[in-house]
């Protein structure tokens, strides 16, 4: 196993739209099937004359979302500031963490709040169980400590009798892409395309790169797409894209590690491009498609990472694309008939990096 992760240094971060841009072909009911843009990159989608033939995307756009028929769930601040004590012996609490994007000190810190890691960031929670829903890297300073200390930290959970996971994001696959396959084109439809320039333009950071070693892409290539914990969905996207790859959890989660184990551009970039779609769970016949993926694949709620809350809310961009004054995330998000919890507190835009305690409660 590998050695624990340090620090990273401090980095001052603001709250600006430009740290996280969402396009509006990722919507589902949109036209992203027939996109040639990958993840978040993409240009302008009203003007035909933005995408010449052998266009190449560089850019990246910010639809205005504005909803507010959903319920904003609070953590009690009580019990994030003094967290009971964990049991050491029988089943413990399940606990699932959002996105990270490498701010390894801000994941620490929430670790530490629920009582998870002690002052040293050493594992302290007995039988605790612990999920990471994915996107470790890439937009934050450190990355690859992040994904140092979530490997640590699953060995000593598990010598301790709980344990610590994580699922498959679509940077994972994007960092596996970028080192993999370089700036071998890929098959995007029409244009080019290749993973080095969509994992630099969606946040790609050279020291995680330069520090990227065998075992981590190992890891990364072996990590579970879904899996259902105490009746709960746990997946990385809110995207109902997971059915394409099975009918099971077991079926889903092989036929991801088959395709990577394949190693070939195109469809570990089909792969990629399906993982990076979001907001399915959102709008009208959003509580159906939680529940087509539900109804397949077991469980009473999903949870997911990805779509940062404060675009789920609307509380980011404005209708004439002036900057808000920023995201203010107390805790996880619930939508869809309530059938949906979203993990992912914006902490690349000055949100929350989110550890909460399943199930919610209140």
């Amino acid at each position: 196993m590998t050695q624990g992760a340090g620090q990273g240094p401090e980095v001052e971060r603001t709250a600006t739209l430009r740290d996280f841009r969402v396009p509006a072909y990722v919507h589902e009911t949109g036209p992203y099937d027939h996109s040639t843009h990958p993840g978040n990159v993409t240009p302008a989608l009203d003007d035909p004359l933005e995408h010449p033939e052998g266009y190449t995307p560089t850019q990246r756009d910010l639809p205005v979302i504005n909803r507010g028929d959903t319920l904003q769930v609070t953590v009690d601040p009580v019990a994030v500031a003094a967290p009971a004590p964990l049991p050491t012996t029988g089943p413990g609490p399940l606990f699932v963490v959002g996105d990270v994007h490498g701010y390894l000190n801000e994941l620490v810190a929430a670790l530490q709040e629920k009582g998870l890691i002690d002052a040293a960031g050493q594992w302290c929670a007995g039988t605790a169980r612990l999920w990471f829903l994915g996107d470790f890297t890439d937009r934050g300073p450190d990355g690859i400590g992040v994904i140092d200390l979530v490997m640590r930290l699953s060995a000593e959970a598990a010598a301790a009798g709980g344990y610590c996971k994580a699922l498959m994001g679509n940077h994972e696959l994007l960092l596996l892409g970028a080192k993999r396959f370089g700036d071998t084109p890929v098959n995007s439809g029409a244009g080019t395309a290749t993973f080095q320039a969509a994992w630099l333009l969606n946040g790609g950071q050279k020291s995680d790169m330069d520090r990227l070693q065998d075992h981590h892409l190992q890891w990364m290539a072996r990590l579970d797409a879904m899996e259902a914990v105490d009746g709960h969905l746990l997946v990385h996207s809110d995207t109902t894209a997971y059915l394409d790859y099975g009918d099971s959890i077991e079926a889903v989660n092989d036929t991801v590690r088959e395709t990577l184990t394949r190693n070939d551009a195109d469809e570990v970039w089909d792969l990629f491009r399906k993982f990076t779609k979001r907001f399915s769970f959102r709008d009208e016949g959003g509580a159906d498609a939680v529940r087509s993926l539900l109804d397949t694949y077991g469980g009473t709620r999903i949870v997911h990472g990805h779509s940062p809350i404060p675009y789920l809310l609307g509380e980011v961009g404005s209708e004439d694309g002036e900057d808000s004054a920023g995201p203010v995330v107390e805790g996880p998000h619930v939508y869809a008939d309530g059938l949906a919890i979203a993990m992912d507190g914006g902490v690349t835009m000055a949100g929350k990096l989110l550890v909460q305690q399943l199930p919610l409660t209140g």
